[in-house]
């Protein structure tokens, strides 16, 4: 039995995702890792389905997903983590387990890539929002700031998505190290211009009402 068959036939897709630190409720649903779930929307069990970004396989395609690692690299790791003998044409298994620091380490790499992509692709949409919103016209003497901001911001913001999108594993770890205090200062511009808006909409209807 070669090592797709072994690990297919001993491991069930929600115990790879309750190893590798994913919580499944009762009802064998779990917050997908895939996409940005607020709400349960991945049923897991023997295989997978997202009900919300569509993402679906077996136990091997949801680790190969995970990781980021070819389907052949995810059989053998799980076959490694789960202890599941199979035939390797004269080569043994991996011996041992991971130890569980090591995993919830990539688990948690893999979490902070994804809070960083969220961040950043909200900011870079909002610029372009500002770059057409507040673009100024021809006798504008002085450029509104949300404007130069744009204009200063969206190119580089945009290749820190591309990086997190395409960069080798490397580019992609040292840009989530270098850029986390960055990305919590982004986080907290958008969350303060959105509650600035907030209240400028909530004292204009009370202005309008109370005429």
């Amino acid at each position: 039995m070669n090592v797709f068959e072994a690990v297919k036939q001993s491991v069930t897709t929600r115990q790879a995702a309750e190893h590798y630190g994913i919580r499944v409720n009762r009802n064998g649903m779990a917050l997908c890792p895939f996409h940005n779930d607020k709400n349960p929307s991945m049923k897991v069990d023997r295989r997978f389905h997202c009900f919300g970004c569509q993402a679906d396989g077996d136990v091997i395609d949801f680790v190969a997903k995970l990781y980021g690692m070819p389907s052949k690299e995810a059989a053998v790791k799980l076959a490694g983590d789960f202890s599941v003998s199979y035939d390797a044409k004269g080569h043994s298994p991996p011996a041992g387990r991971p130890g569980r620091k090591s995993v919830r380490g990539e688990l948690r790499f893999r979490q902070e890539k994804q809070w960083c992509f969220r961040v950043l692709s909200d900011y870079y949409h909002l610029l372009g929002k500002w770059k057409t919103e507040y673009a100024p016209a021809p006798e504008d003497a002085q450029w509104h700031p949300l404007f130069v901001e744009a204009l200063q911001k969206q190119e580089y913001i945009g290749y820190l998505l591309d990086t997190l999108l395409s960069g080798t594993m490397e580019e992609k770890a040292a840009l989530v190290a270098e850029q986390r205090g960055e990305v919590i200062r982004i986080e907290q511009r958008i969350s303060g211009y959105a509650a600035s808006r907030h209240e400028r909409s909530r004292l204009a209807r009370t202005g309008t009402d109370g005429r």
